[in-house]
């Protein structure tokens, strides 16, 4: 039963790698180094998103609550450049490439779970 949550979380840091290569191919302003570099950033979002998004959503939540939400996808940019930082041959030219690409990302990711969900 713990091997099969250690292969299901690799497997969906594989399909977000792929997602992440997809967004990067289509964005001209995101740049990532080939599928071992997509996986890398895919890795480093879900630690990102584990450890540093809660202390982020929490300290800011007054602004959240007053833009009904709205302000998260400024907190999912902040996060994917911390990432592009972070992991060398990951580029964001700035911040307007990193909330179209954390939105993008989002809807890849959608439909790739969605494909491999189905296929199971």
């Amino acid at each position: 039963m713990e091997k099969d949550r250690y292969l299901n979380f690799f497997a969906r840091i594989l399909v977000s790698g792929l997602a992440v290569l997809i967004t990067a191919y289509l964005l001209p302003g995101v740049k990532v180094d080939g599928m071992l570099g997509a996986v890398i950033v895919a890795a480093v979002l879900a630690l990102l998103d584990a450890v540093i998004k809660p202390i982020m959503v929490i300290l800011t939540l007054p602004v959240t609550f007053i833009t009904l939400g709205l302000f998260l996808l400024v907190i999912n940019a902040c996060v994917i450049l911390l990432a592009s930082k972070i992991v060398p041959g990951f580029l964001v030219d700035g911040f307007w490439w990193a909330l179209l690409f954390s939105v993008i990302l989002a809807l890849i990711n959608s439909i790739l779970e969605g494909i491999a969900k189905s296929n199971r």
